[in-house]
């Protein structure tokens, strides 16, 4: 994501969460974090003929990554676009080499928990009225990573767990087409 994609996100985030849509100087914020040598946020977005129809961005701490915002256009849900937006944060969480990923979800958006779900997330708790001003909880999840040993010299290596983290064998894929960048 970039400067000139913020407008036309906003635009997203306020149909798909009018109560609580984040503001421009949010989003400012988490981009002023996304490049430089001390970047530690990931942001992209998702087009299709030349139209954003999804964006995504994590935060990276200390080996912790927080899903921060994942979203898609309604007439791009079951499209598997959602699923190709967090594999991208994994990605990222990977590049931060982070050994788990938080998130919080609504507790009423069951289609958004089974994709955390396909992906390995388990549920760990609750943040009661998190999302305001409705006052709804959000279902905290996690996905951890588990070190692996040093690979042996002239070994290729194997994926790590966040780097394979794949939709299920038959899963659909993004519409072609669309294409995501930073």
């Amino acid at each position: 994501m970039r400067w000139w994609d913020i407008e036309p996100v906003l635009e997203l985030e306020a149909e798909l969460f009018p109560e609580d849509a984040w503001s421009p100087g949010m989003f400012w914020s988490e981009l002023a974090h996304a490049r430089g040598p001390g970047a530690n946020r990931r942001y992209v977005v998702a087009e299709l003929d030349g139209r954003i129809v999804g964006y995504a961005g994590l935060a990276a701490v200390d080996g912790t990554g927080d899903v921060q915002t994942i979203a898609t256009a309604r007439d791009q849900w079951g499209t598997g676009l959602g699923a190709r937006l967090l594999t991208e944060l994994l990605s990222a969480a990977t590049a931060f080499e982070c050994h788990e990923v938080l998130l919080e979800v609504r507790v009423d958006n069951l289609r958004a928990q089974r994709l955390y779900e396909r992906f390995g997330f388990v549920p760990i708790g609750f943040r009661r009225g998190y999302y305001q001003p409705g006052n709804v909880d959000a279902l905290v999840m996690r996905l951890t990573h588990e070190p692996e040993p040093p690979a042996e010299p002239g070994d290729a290596g194997s994926a790590t767990a966040l780097e394979s983290a794949e939709p299920a064998a038959g899963s659909p894929s993004a519409p072609q087409g669309t294409q995501t960048h930073g």
